[in-house]
């Protein structure tokens, strides 16, 4: 829609109707088809006439836009698309594992780090030292490794392993994104 070009936001109650307080306002129809300046007046009985709200879509503008439009289903178009675009936000997902990992649990991780690759997440994968594990960073750094090549297919690493305090992790990324 024109309107998010103007930065309208569906949290936003903009100015309608009988709330319009300026005296002349640049009027666009409901197809988005310029009238012209008119007077509020004559611009609020044109919407009704169509059954519409005459809505203030750019109160800052010289003169202020209105447009005839349908306020209702407006807003309801503006909250389906923000939650459709929360649906499509990728999230950091995160997968821990310990140096003692049986075979079963490496390969169940696994699946679960290929299923978020899948979805579209990118995947933080860390390997958790404790006591006196700090020794072993290389055994933690091969398990990093060996995850690399177990989803090779489907990610890329967006950030390769790093030691930060008892955990060594890295991030990886769809290869579509």
């Amino acid at each position: 829609m024109k309107e998010e070009a103007i930065g309208i936001g569906a949290n936003v109650d903009l100015p309608r109707n009988e709330q319009i307080k300026v005296p002349k306002v640049r009027v666009v129809d409901e197809n988005g088809k310029q009238i012209g300046i008119m007077p509020t007046r004559k611009a609020l009985d044109l919407a009704r006439e169509k059954g519409l709200d005459l809505v203030l879509v750019a109160p800052n503008a010289d003169p202020p836009v209105a447009r005839i439009m349908d306020y209702g289903k407006y807003k309801y178009q503006l909250t389906k698309k923000q939650k459709e675009n929360k649906k499509k936000a990728v999230q950091l997902k995160q997968m821990k594992f310990r140096l003692k990992i049986d075979e079963h649990d490496y390969q169940t991780k696994v699946r679960h780090i290929r299923r978020f690759l899948e979805e579209g997440h990118k995947v933080r994968v860390v390997v958790m030292f404790i006591g006196r594990e700090m020794m072993f960073t290389d055994k933690g750094k091969e398990i990093l490794e060996r995850v690399i090549k177990d989803t090779e297919d489907l990610a890329v690493v967006e950030s390769p392993p790093k030691v930060e305090g008892r955990d060594m992790w890295m991030v990886l990324k769809p290869k579509n994104s």
